[in-house]
């Protein structure tokens, strides 16, 4: 873990016990601090001295530190628990971590008063199907994406063939590399990168982008959230690669995909003069 990560949350540990705030960390945290005499976040909330069942009431927020990756595993690892997440960038471009360090102290006081709002963001889910229509369930163990679902080439293989339905009905094979299905928060992400439009967050919409597309005239395309697609991929060596947030895994092509806006959201908070349009103009340069 980095050096700056790891001083921010020794900071932020300070600020809080001296707010009479209870903190929960992650193991990997625990571990890395040696700080036994706080409790691990997990599915059950169990303080690891005790094995005991926490009885301190709901969790109020969640901080991520570190940089936009690490927002996407605390977001995986938060899932449906409802608890708003506020990151603090110790990373590099930190467009979900939107907190810089050098605001930490007058943020989290902001944070500890209340005085924040909090964002839907939505997720994608998929499901991975047989040829029968069947689930398959287990074979992706974290299927929820905040920012984008990718089906890419395995290795060095030759391009996809991407049969793309939409709400039942066939909208193209695509002949390329992959297909990003990228939410409005992952339109800055893989989307952006490989030329796909970007969205304000709040909006309620799916990019359908591919990548490096056979045809000239085949573009990104953004649809309503509610759509639901089903995906066929055929490949000459009969494996692709699924990457859900950038957790990449193989699968046969004897499977097939269902993907759709997930039953959730994750719950963003924002504090101060911290936007998405302030983002655009410093963190990608927006106009110069």
């Amino acid at each position: 873990m980095k050096t700056e990560t790891l001083i921010a949350v020794r900071h932020i540990l300070q600020f809080m016990t001296e707010k009479n705030v209870h903190v929960l960390l992650s193991q990997e945290l625990r571990q890395e601090l040696d700080l036994r005499e706080y409790p691990v976040f997990d599915d059950g909330f169990i303080n690891a001295e005790t094995s005991k069942p926490l009885n301190e009431g709901p969790i109020d927020f969640a901080l991520s530190v570190g940089g936009d990756g690490t927002f996407l595993t605390s977001s995986a690892a938060i899932g449906q628990k409802n608890i708003p997440i506020l990151g603090i960038n110790c990373g590099h471009l930190g467009f979900l971590a939107e907190v810089q360090s050098n605001q930490m102290d007058d943020i989290l006081q902001k944070l500890v008063d209340g005085e924040y709002t909090i964002e839907q963001r939505s997720l994608l889910n998929v499901s991975v199907l047989d040829k029968e229509g069947n689930r398959r369930d287990g074979l992706i163990m974290a299927p929820n994406a905040l920012n984008e679902i990718a089906i890419l080439k395995e290795g060095l293989s030759s391009m996809l063939q991407i049969e793309l339905k939409v709400n039942g009905e066939l909208l193209h094979t695509y002949h390329s590399d992959g297909l990003v299905i990228a939410t409005p928060t992952g339109s800055t992400a893989y989307n952006l990168s490989i030329g796909g439009p970007l969205m304000v967050p709040q909006s309620r919409g799916i990019i359908l982008t591919p990548i490096a597309p056979h045809s000239l005239t085949v573009k990104p395309l953004v649809v309503p959230d509610d759509w639901k697609f089903d995906i066929r991929v055929s490949s000459r060596y009969d494996a692709f690669m699924v990457s859900v947030d950038g957790r990449s895994q193989s699968l046969s092509t004897d499977l097939n995909l269902h993907i759709e806006r997930a039953t959730y959201t994750v719950k963003v908070v924002q504090i101060g003069d911290n936007s998405f349009l302030k983002s655009l103009r410093t963190k990608l340069n927006w106009g110069k």
